[in-house]
């Protein structure tokens, strides 16, 4: 296995379409066009699937867990398919990033969010990619806890597909081309 992409999200329908479950959504995204559907893998605590994705196979994984204890099942399944913390991509949600940007980068601190904060404990290290999904900050003075558990707006669910597309083109051009290619393609402004 040359990869591990992990999708962050919760669990449950009543969260499928939350901005905090963009991560699953674009992990979604990558087993469909991979053809791939992802199947519970009790062992490791999550829905895991392998795909061909840049011409690799890659495991695909979601945590079954809620997102701020993620990080037992995100170690579980890199261990299972021997895939060391440097090769994991973690595709999630990002508060300080505008709407339907992404943004990609190896390792640093978790801004606040407390499922990489689990991830990052879990691995060991901080030094993983992170596929980051902007979903902007919530308006006036509402908490960003609320903010994220909440569905996306009727505009920003007209612009979701091509969020999500993106960001399952990110991971692919991680896979295809490096880090530092991706990001300068999804960087550069457009």
């Amino acid at each position: 296995m040359t990869a591990l992409v992990i999708g962050l999200g919760n669990p449950g329908e009543e969260y499928a379409a939350t901005r905090h479950n963009v991560g699953t959504m674009v992990l979604e995204e990558l087993a469909a066009r991979a053809g791939a559907s992802l199947s519970v893998h009790k062992r490791t605590h999550t829905r895991a699937t392998v795909a061909r994705l840049a011409g690799q196979a890659v495991q695909l994984g979601v945590p079954m867990s809620y997102m701020n204890v993620s990080g037992g099942p995100v170690s579980s399944l890199a261990k299972y398919v021997s895939v060391p913390p440097a090769e994991v991509i973690v595709v999630h949600d990002e508060l300080d990033i505008p709407f339907g940007t992404v943004r990609l980068k190896r390792g640093g601190g978790s801004g606040g969010h407390n499922g990489l904060k689990d991830v990052t404990k879990a691995l060991g290290t901080p030094d993983y990619i992170r596929v980051r999904i902007g979903i902007g900050r919530p308006p006036g003075r509402m908490d960003a806890a609320t903010f994220v558990l909440k569905p996306f707006s009727a505009a920003e669910r007209k612009e979701l597909p091509f969020l999500i597309s993106d960001g399952a083109d990110a991971v692919e051009a991680v896979l295809a081309d490096g880090l530092e290619a991706a990001q300068q393609r999804f960087h550069s402004p457009s």
